[in-house]
């Protein structure tokens, strides 16, 4: 059994506060993307997980696939199985890949042992495994509060645009983001700028990670001025980087990246 795991790009990202468990307030959106991992499940004598397509650090019982399978084997009783994961999704790039991959674990395993899980308690198991897990259970646009895990439906619909994903081979972690990050404690108000047209979201919808992400590395900074010198309509980093987006009309070539980056073009719809 097979399934094709999307990645998710943040339109707008706010640090609020530092809340006292550690982690922090925040307001984004989450909008799911046409770039997937690939996922399948196989009978097997054993619990494995075999990778293919781009080397994981994680690839181990500390991965979150492994993590999701014992997750529900704590409550149901499920037979071993091969777990293959051919990775296409940026690793390290604020797109979302590991936390999809475990949520559509969650769904396949629930459709290959017939569990019949719903969407609530499918996404109880993702948020156990990381704070934006959850969202890919339903993975539709939502816009996202707490730590990443509370979720208000938007309306937002980019099919009739192309998006472009420019990866740089730098690796931004999350203790790297947080620590160059300024929080704000007042809300930008992004559920409402995010209604306004995608023309206007540049001088609208701002990702707080950047100005820190920048200034340690310049070369991020210096693709998003490219992409807005090649007329996207909106730009940004995804989440706490590396990968910046451009929003387009029409797509262009961006041949001269080709040899440098990760460059990958889309329709602006789920698909």
């Amino acid at each position: 059994m097979i399934t094709f795991a999307n990645a998710k790009i943040n339109i707008g990202l706010q640090v609020l506060n530092r809340r006292a468990d550690g982690y922090h307030n925040l307001e984004t959106v989450f909008y799911p993307v046409s770039l997937f991992d690939i996922l399948e499940l196989v009978p097997s004598n054993s619990l494995k997980l075999v990778v293919s397509g781009m080397d994981i650090p994680n690839n181990n019982e500390d991965n979150l696939c492994i993590r999701a399978y014992k997750l529900l084997a704590r409550d149901y009783d499920l037979k071993p199985v091969s777990i293959y994961l051919h990775k296409r999704i940026p690793i390290g790039a604020g797109l979302g890949g590991g936390s999809a991959d475990a949520a559509f674990l969650i769904k396949l395993l629930s459709q290959y042992f017939g569990l019949h899980l719903s969407d609530d308690q499918m996404e109880a198991y993702a948020r156990a495994l990381g704070a934006d897990c959850c969202f890919f259970i339903k993975n539709k646009p939502v816009f996202a509060t707490g730590i990443g895990d509370e979720f208000t439906d938007v309306s937002i619909d980019l099919s009739a645009y192309k998006l472009v994903l420019v990866k740089p081979p730098i690796h931004v972690s999350t203790g790297e983001a947080y620590g160059s990050v300024r929080a704000g404690r007042e809300s930008k108000h992004l559920l409402d700028h995010i209604r306004l047209p995608v023309e206007q979201w540049k001088d609208h919808i701002f990702n707080d990670f950047e100005t820190g992400i920048f200034n340690r590395h310049p070369e991020i900074r210096g693709i998003k001025s490219t992409l807005y010198e090649k007329g996207a309509l909106y730009a940004s980093m995804s989440g706490s980087g590396s990968t910046v987006y451009g929003i387009f009309k029409e797509e262009l070539d961006l041949h001269e990246w080709k040899d440098k980056y990760e460059v990958y073009w889309m329709n602006g719809g789920l698909r």
